[in-house]
């Protein structure tokens, strides 16, 4: 794995973990003792049973409703999970407002990251 992913998700997870609120130790302790290749596994199995529906099995290419997202920001990502919007002056891929929040996902975004970084070339 390359060193500038590993510092990216690593800077990543520790951002989520400080930002998010205590509710559940028990789920941050675990995400924190995952491995990078465990966060990555854990984030493509998440991406699989809730967002490839609408982004497509390949985060590389456009999905029937939902746009390409292998290259999305941990910031976009928050804030589109969380509050189904785009961050201050993003300009998005595509002009619907299709997708709605999935809070339900906040603990599983450091895993996402970690997947869809790692699809970068």
């Amino acid at each position: 794995m390359r060193p500038q992913i590993l510092a990216m998700m690593t800077l990543a997870l520790i951002f989520v973990v400080s930002c998010t609120e205590k509710k559940s130790t028990d789920s941050s302790a675990a995400t924190m003792t995952m491995t990078a290749e465990q966060l990555i596994a854990r984030g493509k199995a998440v991406y699989e049973t809730s967002c490839s529906a609408c982004h497509g099995v390949d985060a590389k290419q456009d999905g029937v409703t939902g746009p390409a997202i292998a290259d999305s920001s941990l910031e976009l990502l928050t804030a589109r999970v969380l509050r189904g919007d785009y961050p201050v002056g993003y300009s998005s891929k595509r002009p619907t407002k299709i997708m709605i929040a999935l809070p339900h996902l906040e603990k599983e975004i450091p895993a996402i990251f970690a997947y869809l970084s790692s699809l970068k070339p």
